[in-house]
């Protein structure tokens, strides 16, 4: 480096209060939500050196939630630097000395339906401004009536959404006629939250929580990012559409105190127009109301583009062992047991990480005859699902996709699939794409963690990227869960009932079929047929379903406790998780058809029950009107299903009475 920009990198490293700085009046904007409870101001501040960089703020009912951060992208073009003919040290930050040409609003107000999902409807309602920049003299009265010869400037658009569930922005790069190749090494895109802000620290998509200041972190933190801020809000940052781009997670910043720099993978080469991912920034006054608002990520996503979607089938699934007779068994349990699904999983067709493994054809020491298995599975209205490593995907995709298809297999999980850099999330969401083509459904597993994709592409169902049943992590992991990794979306946490090193109660276990959402939904993850020994309260897992037409998440503290209830038709289902520690919750049923009676079927842990599982089943009749009370055990949970109450339901069963524990 020389002296010089030795000297220029020191001078940006000092505290801005020893720069003066005016904001540029003219740049100065400000976008609220529909509903006014969220603000985002933009601006640009001029310094006394003549260096012009971008900020931005958001309030939240009037409380600070992101305080004066940077905006901006890191480039390196030897055509962007020759093209304009400007310095080195200036043309790399893509957030300072642009100059501001002009704005464009606009808002939307609409609803549409997904193939599946939380909500059977969801609300896209938000307002928009476009902040339009370019790089390079021109004139800017010339610039605003469009007067301009594009080709001699670089331009960059920030385009910022407020919604009533959050707000985001992101970075666009309009099309250039020297159709211009970005090198982009980073953003910086900066979140500076208040003093004495709490952070659920989590280094690795499939690692465990820890509670943090922002100070002192080792490394990055994963996303969705959950915070507590002292100002009483819950903060989650997360990031929507990573398609053709570097998954972003977050580090402290070497310049500022409690600021959090979107940190890159590493980087992305793109040609305009392109858009890079959206930040997206949620904030709450309970934290249940972060879960009741994570469409905003499938919003900020394009609409569905697979035209033909009948095939597209939620379920829930069982995994079986690798040979035929365990197949059949599986197949049989499943149509007796209201599944959908069967999945054969690693070790089919030979050691999954051998490049000499074939995913066309079944190994040798496995007796599996996947026509004749599927053939059967059709017979009892069981789809087949089947696992493929990655570096099997990588070199025989088109091979296996057509021969699957005419095997009768319904749907491939993709096994240790690389993520983070922009080749190996091209190459996994045109897999996916791919797959479509072939009406084949798509469960990513390992380290994939979902921004949005299935929204354009919903034949990928479900994907891992969680600390699920794999681990076996305990009640306070699992109650942290859905104010953290499910904000991003649906999480295939492979729940477990008879399997020994399970350590949470089986009510718990019950629960989390109703609380975590995926529309693939594994539930007998480590367990077989055989271990079922006519457990009553497997009617639970019998009747729940995998996707609603209503979600409600209705109480609940972060790692405390969770209850959250769900609507399939005129069915509700209720799971409540608590923690590693005993508690009482008090469940107010509002969410209930007023005037209209339920039969309550309650699953709750019960020590007297004389089954290995022990869990009691009472039935009561119940309405909107009702609280309900239960006592959970450490490590426990509750699960309920609610269904319309007939004649004949009202004279069987008896009331609930207040005050009543469960």
């Amino acid at each position: 480096m020389t002296r010089l920009n030795l000297f220029l990198a020191l001078f940006c490293l000092l505290p801005l209060a020893t720069r003066s700085q005016t904001i540029i009046e003219s740049t100065h904007k400000v976008l609220a939500s529909p509903d006014g409870n969220y603000e985002f101001t933009f601006y640009q501040k001029q310094f006394s050196d003549e260096t012009k960089q971008m900020y931005y703020t958001v309030s939240f009912k009037g409380k600070s939630v992101i305080e004066e951060s940077e905006l901006g992208v890191l480039i390196e073009s030897r055509l962007l630097e020759a093209a304009l003919a400007i310095p080195n040290d200036d043309y790399r930050i893509w957030g300072e000395n642009l100059d501001f040409i002009g704005d464009e609003k606009s808002s939307s107000d609409q609803t549409w339906k997904p193939v599946y999902g939380e909500r059977s409807e969801i609300r896209d309602n938000y307002n928009e401004i476009v902040l339009k920049f370019k790089k390079g003299h021109i004139d800017s009265n010339k610039a605003l009536q469009g007067d301009y010869d594009r080709s001699r400037y670089y331009m960059m658009n920030v385009v910022i959404r407020a919604y009533n569930e959050g707000v985001a922005f992101r970075y666009f790069f309009p099309e250039a006629t020297n159709g211009l190749f970005l090198h982009i090494v980073g953003e910086q895109s900066q979140f500076t939250l208040p003093e004495g802000t709490m952070a659920y620290y989590e280094r690795w998509a499939q690692g465990p929580y820890l509670l943090l200041p922002l100070k002192n972190w080792t490394d990055e933190c994963e996303r969705p990012l959950t915070m507590k801020l002292k100002n009483g809000l819950t903060v989650a940052l997360a990031e929507a559409e990573m398609v053709d781009y570097v998954r972003g997670k977050f580090r402290l910043s070497k310049k500022k105190n409690n600021a959090l720099q979107l940190s890159m993978y590493g980087c992305a080469d793109v040609i305009t127009p392109y858009l890079t991912p959206w930040r997206v920034i949620m904030a709450a006054e309970k934290p249940v109301d972060l879960i009741n608002n994570n469409d905003l990520i499938l919003n900020l996503n394009p609409s569905n583009k697979i035209k033909d979607t009948s095939w597209i089938k939620p379920g829930k699934v069982i995994r079986s062992g690798l040979s035929q007779s365990e197949a059949i068994a599986c197949v049989d349990f499943a149509a007796e047991r209201g599944l959908q699904y069967v999945h054969l999983d690693a070790g089919w067709y030979g050691l999954e990480k051998n490049i000499d493994s074939d995913a066309t054809k079944v190994h040798p020491d496995k007796d599996i005859d996947f026509p004749a298995l599927t053939s059967y599975a059709a017979s009892k209205g069981i789809g087949i699902f089947v696992y493929v490593n990655q570096r099997a995907l990588y070199l025989q995709l088109d091979e296996i996709l057509p021969l699957y298809k005419k095997w009768g297999i319904k749907g491939i999980k993709f096994g240790f699939v690389q993520i983070g850099n922009q080749h190996w999330s091209t190459w996994l969401h045109n897999a996916v794409k791919k797959c479509a083509e072939y009406e084949m459904l798509v469960d990513v597993h390992d380290e994939y963690r979902p921004t949005g994709f299935s929204r354009t592409y919903p034949n990928l169902l479900t994907q891992e990227g969680i600390r699920g049943n794999e681990e076996m992590p305990d009640a306070t992991h699992n109650s942290t869960l859905p104010f953290t990794r499910f904000l991003a979306g649906a999480g295939d946490y492979t729940i477990c009932y008879y399997n020994d090193r399970i350590k949470t109660t089986h009510a718990h276990q019950l629960a989390m079929a109703a609380v975590y959402y995926s529309p693939l939904q594994f539930i007998y993850w480590y367990d077989k047929p055989s271990m079922y020994n006519g457990e009553p309260e497997i009617e639970f897992f019998d009747t729940v379903k995998a996707v609603w037409d209503d979600t409600k998440a209705l109480d609940g503290e972060i790692g405390e406790f969770v209850t959250i209830a769900r609507r399939s038709n005129t069915d509700w289902f209720l799971g409540t998780l608590g923690n590693n520690n005993a508690r009482r919750v008090e469940t107010p049923l509002l969410f209930l058809t007023n005037g209209q009676k339920y039969v309550a079927n309650i699953y709750t842990d019960d020590d007297a029950i004389k089954t290995k599982t022990k869990v009691k089943i009472t039935r009561l009749i119940v309405s909107d009107k009702d609280v309900l009370q239960f006592n959970l055990k450490p490590s426990g949970g509750c699960a309920v299903h609610f269904t319309p109450a007939t004649k004949t339901d009202l004279k069987k069963y008896k009331s609930y009475k207040k005050n009543q524990q469960l």
